[in-house]
C-alpha cells in the first residue's frame, strides 16, 4: 500500500470525502437528523477549521518553505513557532474540522462516519510519510519537536 503514500494531495481528498459525505447523505436520507443551531455551528467549526489551514500556510511562508506535501524534497526549514507551537498539523486539523463542519451541516449520520476513514487515510499515507522525511531531514531538531509536541494531529 506504500503507493498510496503522498500521491493524492490532502485539499483533494478533502474534496472526494465532501463529496462522500453529500451522496451518502442523498443515498440514505432516512438517516439524517435535526440539530438546532447546526447550520451556525457548522460555520463556526468550518471557520475555525480554515482559520487553522491558513495559519499553518502562513507560518511556512515566513519560514520561507513550501507548505505542498507533494513536494517535500523542497522542505527548507523546521517550521515549530507560531500555531505549530500547539500541533504538528495545524493544516490537516482545519482540514478534519471543515470536514466535521460539512458533516454538521449536512445533519447525516453516515457523513459522520466518513470522518475517522479520513483521519486514518491521512495520517497512514500523508502524515506518517511527511514525518519520517522530516525525522531524516532534521534529525535530532524534528525528534525533540515531535517530543515537545506530542499531539498527532
Amino acid at each position: 500500500m506504500n503507493f498510496l503514500e503522498l500521491k493524492v494531495p490532502p485539499v483533494a481528498q478533502v474534496i472526494i470525502t465532501a463529496a462522500a459525505m453529500a451522496g451518502v447523505s442523498k443515498v440514505a436520507p432516512a438517516l439524517k437528523f435535526s440539530l438546532k443551531g447546526s447550520a451556525a455551528l457548522a460555520v463556526g467549526l468550518g471557520a475555525i477549521g480554515l482559520g487553522s489551514a491558513i495559519l499553518g500556510v502562513t507560518q511556512f511562508k515566513k519560514a520561507q518553505t513550501t507548505p505542498n506535501p507533494q513536494a517535500l524534497e523542497e522542505v527548507s526549514s523546521l517550521v515549530t513557532s507560531g500555531i505549530y507551537q500547539y500541533s504538528r498539523n495545524p493544516m490537516y486539523v482545519g482540514l478534519v474540522l471543515i470536514l466535521f463542519s460539512w458533516a454538521l451541516y449536512l445533519s447525516h449520520f453516515l457523513a459522520f462516519v466518513l470522518l475517522p476513514i479520513f483521519i486514518l487515510y491521512m495520517t497512514r499515507f500523508q502524515i506518517q510519510p511527511e514525518e519520517r522525511m522530516l525525522a531524516q531531514k532534521f534529525g535530532k531538531a524534528y525528534q525533540t519537536y515531535s517530543v515537545s509536541n506530542t499531539k498527532v494531529l
